[in-house]
C-alpha cells in the first residue's frame, strides 16, 4: 500500500497516512488519461460558433457579368467564397460536441490520475482544514507552510464556505469537493492538497 505523510496546516508531519492500492497506486494508464481529458474538453465546448456559406450571404443573385466574351474569368455570383464578402465554402455551423465514455474508462482514467500524483509526490495530505472566517491570507500561509505555492487544487471532504471564500481570489488555487473532482484538474494542477476524510470519501467511491 503506498504511504504518504501526514500533515497539519503549519506544515508540520504528524504521521502517516496508507492510501488504498487501488485506487492511488494503480499503473497510470496515460492513454485513458489523454481519453478522458479531450472528453472533458469536448464537453465542455459550446459549440455555437456558425458562419454563412454562399447560399445564405445577402445579394448575388445576378450574373455579375455574361459568360463569354468580356475577356474575365467566369463567374455565377458575387457571392461566391472567392469574393470579397462572399459565403465560407465550410462554414461551421452549431453543433453539439459531447460523447459519453464508457464508465470504466473514466473510473481508470481518474485512479491513474490520483496514482500520477502519489508516484511523483505531488500529493499533500493534511488532518484538516479549516478557517474560521473568509481571509484570503491565511490560505496564503498554509500554502506557504506546505510548500504548495505554485498552482494547487485543494479537495475537501464537505463544503466549507470559509474556505472557498478565502481561496477564491487566487489564480492559481481551486477548491472542489470530492463529487465535483475531474481528471482534468487533478493533471492541470501542480499539486493535489486534500484532506484525510477527502481521502476515505475518494477511496469509499473509487476503490
Amino acid at each position: 500500500m503506498p504511504k504518504v505523510a501526514l500533515y497539519n496546516v503549519s506544515g508540520q508531519q504528524i504521521g502517516d497516512v496508507e492510501l488504498n492500492e487501488s485506487v492511488f497506486g494503480v499503473e497510470v494508464n496515460k492513454h485513458v488519461l489523454y481519453e478522458v481529458v479531450k472528453n472533458q474538453l469536448a464537453n465542455k465546448r459550446q459549440g455555437t460558433q456558425s458562419a454563412k456559406t454562399r447560399t445564405e450571404v445577402r445579394g448575388g443573385g445576378r450574373k455579375p457579368w455574361r459568360q463569354k466574351g468580356t475577356g474575365n474569368a467566369r463567374q455565377g455570383s458575387i457571392r461566391a467564397p472567392q469574393w470579397a464578402g462572399g459565403g465560407v465554402v465550410f462554414a461551421p455551423k452549431p453543433r453539439d460536441y459531447s460523447y459519453r465514455l464508457p464508465k470504466k474508462v473514466r473510473r481508470l482514467g481518474m485512479k491513474s490520475a490520483l496514482s500520477s500524483k502519489v508516484e511523483d509526490k505531488n500529493i499533500i495530505v493534511l488532518d484538516e482544514l479549516k478557517l474560521n472566517q473568509p481571509k484570503t491570507k491565511d490560505v496564503v500561509n498554509i500554502l506557504k507552510n506546505i510548500n504548495a505555492e505554485k498552482k494547487a487544487l485543494i479537495v475537501m471532504s464537505e463544503k466549507d464556505e470559509n474556505l472557498i471564500l478565502s481561496a477564491r481570489n487566487l489564480g492559481k488555487v481551486k477548491t472542489a469537493l470530492v463529487n465535483t473532482l475531474n481528471v482534468y484538474d487533478l493533471l492541470n494542477y501542480d499539486s493535489l492538497i486534500i484532506t484525510k476524510d477527502a481521502v476515505k470519501k475518494v477511496e469509499e467511491v473509487y476503490a
